[in-house]
C-alpha cells in the first residue's frame, strides 16, 4: 500500500493559512478521519465489504447469540446517517446475517450474525494489527490522550 508522507494539514490541502486554531481542528479532524477511513477501505475490499457492513458485523458478533433489532442496531451504529435496512439486506444477500421477523413484536425484525459472518470477522481479526497500525505514529500515550481529547469534545457543555 503506497503512502505519501506529509508535513502538516496545510500541505496535504494546500491551504497555507486558516482562520484559528479551532477551525484548523475541526478540518484537520475531518481530513483525517476520511484519511483513516480510505485505508479502512482497502482492508475490507479484501472481503468484498464496505465499513459500515464491518460495523453492523461487529454490533451483531457483540450480540450474539441474541439478535437484535434493526433500530437497535442503528442506534449503535457509528455513522449514523447509514440506510440500516439497506445495508442489512446486502448483508442478508451475501449470507452474512439472518433476518426474521421479531416474535415479540411484528412490527420488528430481528438481526443476527450467522457462521460466515463470523467467520468473516474472524479473518478480519487477524489483521487488528494492521488497522492499528493506521494510529502508528502515536505512542501509547499519546493514544490515550487522544482518546481523551476525543471524548472531551463530545462531552455536552
Amino acid at each position: 500500500m503506497q503512502q505519501t508522507i506529509s508535513m502538516s494539514l496545510e500541505e496535504d490541502i494546500r491551504q497555507p493559512a486558516f482562520r484559528n486554531e479551532h477551525q484548523k481542528g475541526i478540518i484537520n479532524m475531518i481530513y483525517t478521519c476520511n484519511w483513516i477511513m480510505e485505508r479502512q477501505k482497502k482492508l475490507f475490499n479484501g472481503e468484498k465489504i464496505t465499513p459500515q457492513q464491518f460495523n453492523i458485523l461487529r454490533i451483531l458478533r457483540g450480540a450474539y447469540p441474541k439478535p437484535i433489532s434493526t433500530m437497535q442496531i442503528r442506534e449503535r451504529m457509528l455513522d449514523k446517517m447509514s440506510d440500516t435496512s439497506r445495508i442489512v439486506d446486502r448483508l442478508t444477500i451475501k449470507g452474512l446475517v439472518n433476518k426474521k421477523t421479531c416474535l415479540t413484536d411484528k412490527r420488528l425484525v430481528d438481526i443476527a450474525i450467522t457462521s460466515k459472518g463470523m467467520a468473516m470477522l474472524e479473518r478480519l481479526d487477524r489483521r487488528n494489527e494492521e488497522m492499528d497500525a493506521l494510529l502508528h505514529a502515536l505512542s501509547q500515550t499519546e493514544v490515550k490522550t487522544l482518546n481523551q481529547l476525543l471524548d472531551k469534545i463530545r462531552k455536552p457543555d
